[in-house]
């Protein structure tokens, strides 16, 4: 049965639809052929989609697993990525975050994702699908990354379908000892791409385009692990944007983010992170030509807060980036909306059984 109306998304929380075909959960109307018409004049311009959400902080007390699935459950958001964060501070650190700590040295370590994967079996959810994602491989030791994989998989089976978000260069993290990879290493990821490419599952890069001093001082390494792996699904997180670089022209940005799009076709992008409304989506005049590009590449674009579950946040803090990473998605047109916020992208690059709502007409 199909529902000739707009999705209740919020309202489907609260409210049972009455009928036999259709779950009250807003979840279950996203079920291949169930969607109804989503009206963009009434319901939430934010995304359903958070694939860029990190469960764990640095160091520190996290907010609980079902405590931030419930955030999800109440702002809309149907589908989320768990993210981990593969580097942590050490135990004996007080910080949660590794700015508040140049000099403390980042571990790799996959004790976030065993975290998540136990909160995941713990607190199922049937309000919100959660991909769970492997976030420890430190890629410049890449023959450690296959045999924890596998370890992963043995302990949990089933639960992991995403890697990610790992750091081929973050320069907000040099000073806590974590350099950029180096070229000469890129050939050795080779195994565990191939067990990516085997399991169907993507691969969340960090990679800074470059600094203000250097716009585009990194590129080449982004450009040549693309090149070396065509065939592994790959998302460039932040656009390549990072607090290091915000002075880029427009222009120049997405000339470099058309360029690769159209050499790598398996590349996506996400637009997660406050920083990129900060420096760019909030001045009409440089989220001008931002607009024009989603619109074109809509097909190649997730959405995502990069939001950090650390304790010392909450609620609010979560509503208020999830509202300020998704003021962009207003501005596009319908089949980017639909793509991109309504998460057709995500479903397609996942394989999921889910389909985006077209958009009533008129709205």
């Amino acid at each position: 049965m199909s529902l000739s109306g707009p999705i209740p998304r919020l309202l489907a929380f609260a409210l049972p639809v009455a009928t036999g075909c259709v779950s009250s959960s807003a979840l279950e109307l996203y079920r291949t052929g169930e969607a109804a018409c989503y009206d963009r004049s009434v319901e939430p311009q934010t995304a359903v989609v958070d694939s860029h959400l990190h469960f764990r902080p640095f160091g520190g007390p996290e907010i609980p697993f079902e405590e931030l699935v419930g955030y999800l459950e109440e702002t809309g958001v149907l589908f989320a990525n768990v993210y981990g964060i593969g580097q942590t501070l050490p135990d004996f650190s007080s910080c949660t975050y590794y700015l508040d700590c140049p000099g403390t040295p980042l571990t790799p370590s996959p004790q976030n994702d065993v975290a998540n994967a136990a909160g995941y079996l713990a607190s199922p959810s049937s309000r919100v699908h959660l991909t769970m994602s492997m976030t420890f491989p430190d890629l410049a030791r890449p023959a450690t990354i296959l045999p924890e994989m596998r370890r992963l998989e043995e302990e949990y089976p089933g639960v992991f379908s995403w890697m990610g978000e790992v750091n081929l260069v973050k320069q907000a993290v040099f000073a806590n000892g974590r350099g950029a990879v180096s070229r000469e290493v890129l050939d050795d990821w080779a195994p565990f791409m191939a067990a990516l490419r085997d399991r169907d599952m993507p691969l969340a890069i960090h990679s800074d385009l470059g600094n203000d001093e250097d716009p585009t001082l990194y590129l080449p390494l982004m450009d040549e692990a693309l090149a070396l792996y065509p065939d592994n699904d790959i998302v460039w997180v932040h656009m390549g944007l990072s607090r290091e670089l915000t002075r880029m022209p427009p222009a120049e940005h997405i000339a470099i983010l058309e360029s690769m799009l159209d050499r790598h076709p398996r590349l996506m992008l996400d637009i997660s992170w406050r920083v990129l409304d900060d420096a760019y989506f909030s001045d009409p005049e440089a989220r001008a030509p931002y607009l024009l590009f989603l619109n074109e590449y809509s097909e190649r674009v997730l959405p995502g807060t990069d939001f950090l579950a650390s304790r010392d946040k909450d609620f609010e803090v979560y509503r208020t980036e999830l509202e300020v990473t998704g003021r962009i998605l207003r501005y596009l047109d319908d089949t980017a909306f639909r793509n991109i916020a309504l998460g057709q992208n995500y479903f397609r690059l996942l394989g999921l059984d889910y389909t985006a709502p077209r958009i009533c007409a008129g709205a």
